[in-house]
Formats: C-alpha cells, structure tokens, sequence
C-alpha cells in the first residue's frame, strides 16, 4: 500500500532529476551566450545514487554521465512533467519554437516530450562529435536498449533519427521508482495472465523420467546464460527454450509450467487464446506481438495452454482464408523460435501441432496417466486423513480406477461439497462413489 514515505529509491531520483535540473539550465545559459565557456562535466556532477535500484544500474550496466542524464531525461515527463515546460519557448524571429530544442507536445499529458533532439542539445550542444556519438547510447547492444528499459521511438518516413520520442519503459519505470518490478494487468493490450499455485514441488507426482525432463527445463533457467556465455555456445545456439507438454488433460502440464517458474523465480504467465486469435486478418500477429515484445526482455516463462487451437497443422491452400491461417502459424513459429525467454505450450494431442514444430522444441515431454501408485499419492495428497470415513480405502480406489490428477480433485471436490452439505467432516465411500461415477461419465466410461 502507498503511504507515501520517501524511499531510497525515491530520494535517489529527486536528486537525479535535480542534477539534470541544473545541467539543463547551464546548457540553455551557454545556448543564449549568456556564458562565454562550454559545459564542462565538473560543473554539474552527477549525485550519488548509492542504496537505490538507479545505484545498482549504475553499477551493473556501468551508467556513465551520459546515459545517467539519458535516462533522468526519460523519467521527467513521469516525475516531474513541468520541469520541460521551458523547453517551449518561442523562437521571436522565426515565430515557432526552437529546432535545437527537440521535443513533441503531449496530447493527453499536456507538457513537453522529448525527443532524441532534446537529448542531443543536453548532451552535445553544438558538438557535432558529442552529436554523433549519441547515437550510440541507442544502440541494440547498449544494455538500457538491451533490456527494453529505455528506447528511441522510429520517426515518421524521411525524418532525421534523433526526432523520434524518447521513451521509458513501464518496467524500468516501477523499477527506479520501488525497487520491484512491473507486472503487467490482463487487458485487451495485453491478453495474457500470470498463474500461480498454492502447491510445491512436492507436490508434483510425476514419474521419474518425466521429473527428469522436467529437471531439464529448470536447469536452462538457472545456467543457460553460463552456458550460452561462459560455455561459448552463444554462437552455435539460438538464444531461448522451447518445451511440448503433451499428454491427457488433468495429468499436471499446468501445474508443472507453474511451479518451474516458482521454482525458478520467474513469472509465469497463461496466454489467453480466446483474445490473441481473431478473425479479422493480422489481428492475431498484432495480438501475439504485443505478449511477445513485454517479455522479450524479461525473464517470463510463457505458456500456451490447448496450444493446438493456436500452432495447429497447416493445411492445403484452395482459399484467401487457408493461406491466411497458414501465414498465421508462420509467423508464430518464427516468434517462438526467435524468441530469448523460455515457451511452453501444453497440448492434449502431439500429433494436433504442426510438424514444424517437432524440431523447434528442445524438450517435447509426454505427461502419461498415473499409475496406480502415483494415484495414490494423489488421493492421499489431497484428502486429510482425518477428513476420511472409517469405510473409505484409498489404496482400492487408486488401484481400481484410473483417473489424472485434474479428475481427482474433481471427485475430492464433489465429494467434500456432499458431505458438507450434510453437515459432517468426513467423506464416505458413497459420496467417493458418485463423484468417480461423474468423472467417469465424462469420458464415457462407468464404474
């Protein structure tokens, strides 16, 4: 909850804005000649940022004055949106506002936006070298662009480089701000939904080879990065992870992208097809995009539940609307490849996916039906021992019918709901009875 007690976070930024604040009005005082020497960097120094997540930036990233002033830049329309508002000044014999001084006036915002023009009068002046050199702070490898924190917008066809507008991320924003990272909400911007569970590894029955497999996937988000640099395998492997659950419903696919992510520490989060596949034609690229450029630069394990209904198999083209869906798995084949995170798609059905898919996939791992010892673990797992009737026998129940997981808990659920309903803290076999006849049913089968 907000309370509104400055943090170091906070008292770090004050002082950073104040710094740009004050180089600001030296470079307009030499801009105006109201000062005969250039701007040296002694003048302003930069404040200590020291206990504030701007401090562990500076030190990881190696920030020197330049990006440091870069990035002070990009927070002011967010912190201290009237500190540009002189930047608006009017040139008195051209009648408009100054080239030198960049900058896009906001619709909703109202104030001053800069563009990379702003930024090349802070920090260049009329240094066509310092100008030049700028550009570099935009480049892809530069770790503030790397990561997505910090961007330059592309400009209209046929406009200079430096017109487009600077921008901060949502996620670097929260970040210097609190010291934690954003979480984007469920949106129609946004049609994905991070997915967490009450449960722990222990609680993960799978077999053993299948756990192994699993291992595996864990392993690469805790040392793929020693491997692709340490290792050196950078220049023969693409960057990123790409695993296939497939397997019948409710046998824990779910669960396991779940618990990689709490037992990597990485955020989990569910695409929702129902908002990312459209009819209309582009709309689920433009949809997917949006999912995929968040997380590119995060660490997010991204997971397409029924994945069939989105990567299925491309068919024969006798119309516009094949070679449309045909274009559409295309494409998201190439985003999944090319993308650095770690993908998981879950599908009930292998042979529903595009064959294509077969050797994108570092791990393709089939979660089988428990057996009957696995099944045991299930019910024990989910029912208290003393929330049990005297006339209830786990052990025939689990070697008798072969349920998942999913349809366990169903019967557990119904079963428990019965009982409640009658008042008592115990299940009967009767009530265990009739959830399992109601599982069964919907797979066409009978006690």
């Amino acid at each position: 909850m907000w309370n509104g007690v400055e943090t170091p976070h906070s008292a770090a930024l004050t002082r950073e804005l104040d710094w740009l604040d004050r180089v600001l009005n030296l470079r307009l005082e030499q801009h105006f000649q109201q000062r005969s020497e250039g701007l040296e960097a002694a003048e302003a120094p930069p404040p200590p940022p020291a206990g504030s997540e701007l401090g562990r930036w500076v030190d990881q990233m190696r920030l020197g004055t330049e990006e440091r002033l870069l990035l002070a830049l990009a927070l002011v329309p967010h912190l201290r949106p009237a500190a540009l508002d002189l930047l608006f000044m009017r040139n008195e014999n051209l009648e408009r506002g100054f080239t030198e001084f960049g900058g896009i006036k906001a619709q909703a915002h109202g104030g001053f936006l800069p563009t990379g023009e702003t930024a090349a009068f802070l920090l260049a002046g009329e240094s066509l070298a310092r100008r030049v050199a700028l550009l570099e702070l935009f480049d892809p490898r530069h770790p503030l662009v790397e990561r997505g924190f910090l961007q330059l917008d592309l400009p209209p066809p046929g406009e200079p480089r430096l017109s487009g507008t600077l921008s901060l991320s949502s996620e670097a924003l929260q970040l210097l701000s609190t010291g934690r990272a954003d979480r984007p909400d469920y949106s129609l911007q946004f049609p994905a939904k991070r997915i967490e569970s009450p449960l722990d590894w222990n609680d993960l029955i799978l077999p053993p080879d299948v756990m192994d497999e699993v291992e595996q996937v864990c392993t690469w988000m805790q040392q793929g990065r020693t491997l692709m640099e340490d290792w050196g395998l950078a220049r023969t492997l693409k960057p990123g992870y790409r695993a296939l659950f497939h397997g019948p419903p409710g046998t824990g696919k779910t669960l396991t992208a779940t618990l990689i992510g709490q037992r990597t520490g990485a955020d989990v989060y569910r695409i929702d097809l129902s908002m990312v596949v459209s009819k209309y034609i582009g709309e689920t690229e433009k949809n997917l995009a949006r999912v995929f450029d968040q997380a590119a630069t995060r660490r997010w394990v991204l997971f397409f539940d029924e994945a069939d209904a989105l990567f299925g198999k491309r068919g024969a083209v006798s119309n516009a609307n094949d070679h449309h869906a045909n274009q559409e798995i295309a494409y998201l084949l190439q985003r999944v490849e090319d993308f650095p995170g770690v993908v998981i798609l879950a599908s009930n059905l292998r042979s529903n996916l595009d064959e294509a898919f077969s050797r994108r996939f570092q791990s393709m791992i089939y979660f089988p039906m428990p057996d009957a010892e696995a099944r045991l673990r299930l019910w024990q797992g989910m029912l208290a021992a003393q929330h049990l009737a005297p006339d209830v026998d786990l052990i025939a129940l689990a070697q008798r019918h072969e349920l998942a997981g999913g349809a366990i808990a169903n019967v557990i659920r119904h079963a428990a709901l019965s009982a409640l309903r009658d008042g008592r803290q115990q299940i009967r076999l009767l009530e265990l009875r009739t959830g399992l006849a109601k599982e069964l049913r919907k797979e066409g089968r009978t006690l």
